[in-house]
């Protein structure tokens, strides 16, 4: 793995771990403990189950994450037009799955094999 690669790689778990956060926080501060620890088990799930090939730097892996950040800034928008309450919570992760794309897509590329040189 290039230092490029090993660079985005860190950026993408720096983000994938505030994501986490903020949607924890998110909804531990807003529900009660019961209905918290579903949606929390619920949004945290999917990213768990990427994180180990997300660290080994798994470009299959990077390639799933950019399709599971969808559904994280849509509920981020909605919640921002929606509810006033939770404005900070959602805009802090329409901010952080923003960044998580970008970084996510510019491993794909620093991290893109190289086509042999034609013969």
């Amino acid at each position: 793995m290039t230092a490029a690669a090993a660079r985005a790689r860190n950026l993408v778990a720096l983000l994938e771990l505030l994501l986490v956060a903020d949607f924890t926080l998110w909804h531990a501060s807003r529900f009660s403990a019961g209905t918290a620890g579903l949606l929390i088990a619920l949004g945290v799930l999917p990213w768990a189950s990427l994180a180990p090939g997300l660290w080994r730097g798994e470009r299959r892996r990077h390639v799933w994450a950019t399709l599971l950040v969808a559904p994280y800034l849509c509920y981020g928008i909605m919640e921002v037009l929606a509810n006033p309450g939770a404005r900070r919570y959602a805009g802090g992760l329409i901010l952080i799955t923003g960044a998580l794309f970008v970084a996510l897509v510019g491993f794909l590329r620093v991290s893109r094999p190289r086509a042999p040189a034609p013969t």
